[in-house]
């Protein structure tokens, strides 16, 4: 109890009203440890790099800094300039970046502005929001540096604070050019911040860049949350679409949850087994478009998805074509830099690693997804024979620190009980070609373009090419749409049979007898049912007796 009343509060930082009641606002009772130790030191100037967990509060420990320090210089400053520059490596984090500094700033919105000019749209179309000179501006390096250069954006008299976010990707994702280039735009005397979740090569790069004389600040705590359970199961390979199949239609997974898999076929892959099934699940990998990337984000934080399968495969839509880029590519195929990082997924009870991860920072960064703040939260990890080398890894990782000895519990369920999700597995992943994964994501694509804000003024002026682009060929597929989302009452397990939801175990009748019968009450079917139900419980010899009852209660004399 000592240690929490000797925590630093928020209203003790000296921070302005607003800021304090916007915290009040969403909820936020005390900072937490990277927020308690980073924002006075950044109201006193001081240069940070913070190296953190995913989830553990990095954003507001640089945004609540800066949006006091724009509210301070509003008081005293004679024209509007941009004060504050973040950079972050990709268009998701921008988003996400920009969003949270207007949660903050909500009840001094007028005062403070704030930009985000990622490549959502074309330069010309950012330029009027540039031109107002907002406080505060968010893009990529890249992004950033072409509004400079065409002269929509000049900060070299008086941008104060810097921002880098997720500093680790940043040089990975092939920006290292585009630093060197900004520097040269940069003031000799500004304020800056490095935010990272681990501390790389990349990271000391930009710490000689854009640092002086920093404070460091490394939180010693456990890279798993405490609240998080972590289980694995050793599973052949042809197991897994079984399994996973039937933890969703048993009803053993419940909440929000993220799947994640280690290519962008695979997503597709098994989205479609899974719709097969009835499980609706969306994908999300940096193929797809930004707007649809971070539409899906919102939708799933609102509730409106509850399962998102997730790549880690890094194709490098938003980095430019230089040589720093095809020089990185190489390196961060090696390193898990995909959608697993960053993004903030609200409420997420549960990780499936479908596919295992093929490094420890990427287990790390998966699992950070879920069990955050004060919420619990479960991992599961799937683990093939082929995955037993990065596994132990994984494991001998987590076991040095005291905290996680009982990580990775094994999850004990019996193969042998899902017999019956097998045979069907086995029929759905037949019609889960590769032609047919194929012809889905050129669907996928082809209905992205019908929906782009890019285009859309192509498409007025010429008409015919929508035309000829929607009434194109149809795809002739091989995936056919098997109904396989009523669950038998014979291929669930004895001890589950009370946990199935009621949809799943309703039994389907002969169509031949439902035209025979008339619409009849709820309370007559059940009549009707127990009546056949004790029928059958009299006749419990069937060679005794040749005479059948259908399902109506009349009996037929078989001849």
């Amino acid at each position: 109890m000592e240690d929490k009343d000797e925590v630093l509060q928020f209203h003790e930082m000296g921070l302005d009203d607003r800021i304090l009641q916007a915290i009040a606002k969403l909820g936020w009772g005390q900072p937490m440890p990277i927020q308690e130790q980073a924002i006075p030191l950044a109201l006193e100037g001081k240069d940070i790099l913070v190296r953190a967990k995913t989830g553990s509060g990095k954003t507001a420990a640089f945004a609540i800094p800066l949006i006091q320090k724009v509210l301070l210089e509003k008081q005293t400053a004679v024209e509007q300039t941009v004060k504050a520059i973040i950079l972050t490596p990709s268009t998701e984090l921008c988003n996400q970046a920009c969003q949270n500094i207007q949660k903050l700033s909500i009840c001094c919105s007028t005062e403070v502005q704030c930009v985000d000019v990622s490549p959502k749209v074309p330069l010309p179309v950012q330029k009027p929001l540039l031109i107002e000179r907002p406080d505060i501006v968010i893009g990529t390096p890249t992004r950033i540096l072409a509004h400079i250069n065409v002269g929509n954006l000049s900060i070299a008299d008086s941008m104060e604070m810097l921002v880098i976010d997720e500093a680790d990707l940043l040089l990975s994702f092939g920006y290292e050019s585009d630093m060197k280039a900004l520097m040269k735009h940069f003031p000799r005397i500004y304020q800056s911040f490095l935010m990272s979740a681990t501390m790389s090569d990349d990271v000391y790069t930009l710490k000689r860049m854009v640092l002086h004389n920093p404070v460091t600040l490394k939180l010693e705590e456990s890279h798993v949350p405490e609240q998080l359970m972590q289980y694995h199961i050793m599973v052949e390979k042809e197991d897994k679409f079984a399994l996973l199949c039937a933890l969703f239609k048993l009803g053993l997974v419940r909440g929000r949850t993220l799947i994640f898999v280690n290519s962008v076929n695979q997503c597709y892959r098994l989205k479609m087994f899974l719709q097969q099934f009835g499980i609706k699940s969306c994908v999300l990998n940096s193929e797809l478009p930004v707007s649809s990337r971070c539409h899906i984000v919102e939708e799933f934080n609102r509730a409106i998805y509850n399962i998102i399968i997730a790549s880690d495969e890094q194709v490098f839509q938003d980095v430019p074509e230089n040589k720093d880029s095809k020089k990185m590519k190489k390196k961060s195929q090696n390193e898990e830099s995909g959608v697993s990082r960053g993004i903030d997924f609200h409420n997420v009870a549960n990780v499936i690693n479908f596919e295992f991860p093929s490094s420890v920072n990427a287990y790390i960064h998966r699992i950070g997804r879920t069990a955050r703040g004060n919420r619990k939260g479960t991992a599961l990890s799937f683990v093939e024979i082929t995955d037993r080398k990065d596994f132990e890894d994984v494991k001998e990782f987590m076991l040095k620190s005291k905290k996680e000895e009982s990580a990775f519990k094994p999850y004990n369920f019996r193969m042998q009980e899902i017999e019956g999700f097998r045979y069907r597995s086995k029929d759905a992943l037949r019609m889960c070609t590769r032609k047919a994964i194929k012809e889905a994501r050129l669907k996928e694509i082809r209905q992205e373009l019908l929906n782009s804000e890019k285009l859309k003024t192509y498409f007025q002026d010429y008409s015919r090419d929508r035309q000829v682009l929607r009434h194109d060929k149809k795809l002739k597929t091989s995936y056919k749409q098997l109904k396989l989302d009523h669950v038998p009452d014979y291929i669930v397990p004895k001890g589950l049979k009370n946990a199935v939801p009621q949809n799943n175990s309703k039994r389907s009748f002969d169509s031949r007898e439902s035209k025979n019968q008339k619409d009849t009450s709820e309370q007559s079917h059940h009549f009707n049912r127990r009546k056949f139900d004790n029928n059958l419980k009299r006749k419990s010899d069937p060679l005794k007796d040749f005479t059948f009852h259908s399902y109506s209660g009349k009996k037929k004399k078989v001849n």
